[in-house]
């Protein structure tokens, strides 16, 4: 019988190392995934196919930042309940959870195609892109329950202790949507041309076809937390276990979606100085979001380390994986920072014509920005932490001070005297002030006395002066 990994044994230093790497791995896979399916569409169908993927993925953006909370969740509960070696628990978190994404993932599906029209166009989706735009997001709900099973199943995993798994289903779902997109975009064989809403269908064949592999290699393993047909009874809907999903899931997604409110902020401040700088703010996003992936990686699996020493009560490793997480993290994004500092605006050219005016505004915003992304990499591990406990509201306030109300406000405040470099220089001045109170808290706050209701029942807090 394939068991769960304990992650409250042995070094702490590689086992989150090996924990974190399958989740970077898989974060790259999705964002090339995503960049290939845009080249089909951006270059072989058109400017109106792009900017209408463009905003019905904006949509499918928000619900997978929902999802992600609970999903996140699920997987703290389940983390909790493997420290605490209480896999009847384990179970119950799995069956209740298993109903509660099925039932909500349907539901969105069926008001999306409804209602997805009347959306887009309260999003102000040009005209010459609203029928594409359409058609594309009709196929993105049906494929949406698929979407949301999967991420459901790979969080379950993770709580585990199992990051492998899902990186090489992750790698197979990609390499299906990558080969199919061509294939449905412009027909082949019997398969006829469908246009735009061919790479929707290409996704929902990838993650169908991922979803069902994987599922059948968890029950050909006899994966330990798989249901069977006398634990049927575990997927009736534990109100306690739906309740914590909900209020512990959605401060968390709350944090992605104040993350993205920030930057949409940002650019429409940019936006002001010219399509120069709005380009060069485009392409140093570009690479922003692989800076990223590190501190994303390593504050996952930060929470599932810390989950499952919180469920066996070892608060001694809790800190320890606190300490390790903050050292990879600031290694890992200090030395994406570092690789993009000595390129010296080479890598721009991926994305910037050379001699372009806005390849040396590039350069100089990037100079300001990047290295704060070490910041950013302090505070998710803390919040990594912290949340594995269940205390979750304290990091969505912080993320709303620093990045809603300090870095736009500030920004605005001192554009007239700074020009564009008062919004470049507040990406670092709101990430130290979220840095900062994310240490005060993780020091100070009453984040060990937390607790996630449905969980393991003999999960203790720490005691308050431990730090």
């Amino acid at each position: 019988m394939n068991a769960p990994r304990s992650l409250t044994e042995g070094s702490i230093s590689s086992g989150m190392l090996r924990f974190a790497l399958p989740i970077l791995f898989s974060n790259i896979l999705q964002s090339l995934n995503g960049s290939v399916n845009s080249i089909w569409v951006g270059r072989f169908l058109g400017e109106a196919a792009l900017t209408a993927t463009s905003n019905a993925n904006t949509v499918l953006f928000l619900l997978i930042g929902a999802a992600f909370g609970i999903a996140l969740a699920a997987t703290i509960l389940i983390g909790q309940c493997i420290g605490a070696r209480d896999i009847l628990e384990a179970k119950r978190v799995v069956g209740t959870s298993a109903t509660f994404f099925a039932s909500v993932s349907l539901l969105m599906a069926i008001i999306g195609m409804v209602f997805c029209e009347p959306l887009l166009v309260a999003m102000r989706t040009p005209a010459f892109a609203l029928p594409l735009a359409i058609a594309y997001m009709r196929v993105i709900f049906l494929a949406l329950p698929f979407i949301f099973m999967y991420a459901f199943v790979m969080s379950v995993l993770r709580g585990a202790g199992d990051s492998k798994t899902p990186f090489y289903f992750m790698l197979l779902s990609v390499a299906i949507d990558i080969a199919l997109n061509p294939v449905f975009i412009f027909g082949f064989g019997p398969v006829p041309r469908l246009g735009i809403a061919g790479s929707a269908l290409a996704t929902l064949m990838a993650q169908a076809i991922s979803l069902t592999a994987l599922i059948a290699h968890l029950y050909r393993r006899r994966h330990m937390l798989v249901l069977h047909k006398d634990e049927i009874q575990h997927l009736r809907m534990d109100w306690t276990i739906a309740g914590t999903l909900v209020r512990k899931g959605i401060p968390m997604g709350g944090q992605m979606l104040v993350v993205s409110l920030s930057g949409v902020l940002m650019i429409t401040l940019v936006n002001n100085f010219g399509v120069d700088t709005a380009a060069a703010f485009g392409a140093a996003l570009q690479l922003w979001n692989y800076i990223q992936m590190p501190a994303f990686a390593v504050g996952m699996a930060v929470s599932t380390m810390a989950a499952q020493n919180v469920g066996a009560q070892k608060w001694d490793r809790v800190h320890a994986v606190a300490r390790v997480g903050v050292l990879y993290s600031l290694i890992l994004t200090g030395s994406m920072v570092l690789v993009i500092e000595l390129l010296d605006g080479t890598a721009f050219l991926l994305f910037l014509p050379a001699g372009a005016a806005a390849l040396q505004l590039a350069i100089h915003l990037n100079h300001i920005v990047t290295w704060s992304f070490m910041f950013f990499g302090v505070t998710m591990v803390l919040f990594g932490v912290v949340r594995a406990t269940g205390a979750v509201m304290a990091p969505l306030f912080i993320l709303i001070l620093a990045l809603l109300l300090v870095r736009v406000p500030l920004a605005d405040a001192f554009i007239g005297r700074f020009q564009v470099d008062a919004v470049w220089w507040s990406f670092p001045t709101s990430s130290a002030l979220a840095a900062i109170l994310a240490v005060l808290y993780y020091k100070f706050g009453r984040w060990r006395s937390a607790r996630m209701a449905g969980g393991p029942t003999r999960v203790a807090a720490a005691p308050e002066l431990e730090g």
